[in-house]
């Protein structure tokens, strides 16, 4: 049995934290990462790298080179393929 948690709710996110999730359809990890945030009430926004040519030049600036997704930015924090409790990490 799981005893995972989470360090922190996520209202402990510093007020005006912006978290994206850059993802690409057909993504197994993006839609488990969607499913966590989801169930933690974790605010983010979705940005599709297939149809945001900028957004997939930010997903290459954070994965060195590679356009790995799920890509998360928190404020100026890169994450690639993070968990949710170090995604509230980098917005506390």
């Amino acid at each position: 049995m799981s005893t995972d948690r989470l360090p922190s709710d996520p209202s402990d996110a510093a007020p005006g934290t912006d978290i994206v999730v850059y993802w690409r359809p057909g993504c197994p990890f993006c839609w488990n990462l969607f499913r966590q945030l989801d169930k933690h009430e974790i605010v983010h926004r979705r940005i599709n790298i297939w149809d945001d040519e900028q957004a997939a030049a930010t997903v290459r600036s954070i994965a060195r080179g590679n356009e790995t997704v799920p890509t998360v930015t928190v404020g100026d924090v890169g994450l690639v393929n993070p968990s949710v409790k170090e995604i509230l990490a980098a917005a506390s």
